[in-house]
């Protein structure tokens, strides 16, 4: 029996090993397939990951200036499809350890692998910044703060920091006068200090050697134009009668004469109270206020702008209207607009209608 069981194992041992000989080639066939399938599932997953669609939708993506790596994983997240790709590419290029800050455009279905090269080398999207109308340094600053990184208090320390302002010729009076409005770009992340060294820049290739020269004809620095700029803007919105507003000012100004703008009483005013008064109408009481921008009480330009002025405006100090005007008065027949005199006579007419219109309109301060 025992040698039964033998030849009876031995058989099937011999029929196990021809099964297995007849069906290697078809075993190894099907081991090279299952392979490849392997092989092409594990490279379609790592190429979806790094350059598969990743990004859900468009926008800007902010990186603070010192954010670290987990910081910005956290201002990704709303931008991507899944965050394990994303961390799993960052890590792969080594990206935690070189974090950059500044404004990244992100564009929807773009890849890890774009997204990740972008944010390593820094490719930020400048900002196209833009200011006017800002009628003192503290209000420029806030404008500033809502358009680059740093915020309103560093822009301001920077902007009245009384050592850069020396080295550059200016004071406090007339700081505001070295930031000429108009569109910049730069990036996001520019610090206080570098803003200000752009505008300083930009100061001088505004103040060219042509429109020095138009000032110096007119027997001004360019911070006296931006003085008397500031002035001829508060008294007009109207931009075609401003080089008109010009002309009567510097007409006085070459007469000796006060200049006797009422906007320059408005400022002191609201600068004497800390606060804007919302004053339409200049009474005579406020002209004895006590304020070197009073052009009612001092003679010649105040001591700096009292507002910004816009580029119309600067132009018009400079090629301004040649006439015989002294006097002005706001139109009552083209309320914004201004008529304007040779003599007290007829601007005393003038005078008296305005004061009847405003009268009727209830204007009392």
């Amino acid at each position: 029996r025992t040698g039964s069981l033998t030849e009876k194992t031995i058989k099937t041992f011999i029929f196990i090993n021809i099964f297995i000989m007849l069906s290697k080639k078809h075993i190894y066939i099907a081991l090279t397939v299952l392979g490849l399938a392997i092989a092409a599932v594990t490279a379609n997953t790592f190429y979806t990951r790094i350059y598969g669609p990743s990004v859900l939708k468009e926008g800007y993506l902010y990186i603070p200036t010192g954010a670290s790596y987990d910081s910005v994983q956290t201002l990704v997240r709303p931008f991507l499809r899944r965050m394990k790709p994303f961390q799993w590419v960052a890590k792969m290029k080594k990206y935690p350890a070189s974090v950059k800050p500044g404004r990244y455009k992100m564009t929807r279905g773009m890849s890890n692998n774009d997204l990740i090269n972008m944010l390593r080398i820094g490719a930020q999207e400048p900002v196209k910044l833009t200011f006017n109308n800002q009628d003192d340094l503290p209000k420029l600053a806030g404008r500033i703060a809502t358009q680059i990184e740093p915020d309103s208090v560093s822009l301001l320390r920077a902007f009245t920091d009384e050592k850069f302002l020396a080295e550059k010729g200016f004071t406090s009076d007339n700081a505001l006068c070295m930031y000429i409005p108009n569109t910049y770009e730069m990036y996001w992340n520019t610090s206080a200090e570098s803003f200000r060294e752009k505008m300083w820049k930009e100061y001088n290739k505004f103040w060219n050697e042509q429109r020095r020269a138009l000032a110096k004809k007119q027997n001004l620095t360019p911070l006296e134009v931006c003085a008397l700029a500031s002035i001829v803007q508060k008294e007009s919105a109207v931009v075609k009668e401003r080089k008109t507003i010009a002309g009567l000012y510097l007409n006085r100004l070459r007469s000796g004469w006060p200049l006797q703008a009422d906007p320059t009483v408005i400022f002191a005013k609201n600068k004497e109270a800390g606060k804007d008064l919302q004053i339409k109408r200049v009474l005579t009481e406020y002209l004895d206020t006590d304020s070197p921008y009073n052009t009612y009480l001092h003679t010649g330009l105040p001591p700096g702008p009292i507002g910004m002025p816009d580029i119309s405006s600067v132009e018009a100090v400079l090629q301004p209207e040649k006439h015989s005007y002294y006097y002005m008065c706001a139109s009552v027949s083209d309320p914004g607009s201004h008529v304007f005199a040779k003599t007290l006579a007829q601007h005393n007419l003038n005078k008296r209608k305005y004061t009847r219109w405003a009268d009727k309109m209830g204007y009392r301060k």
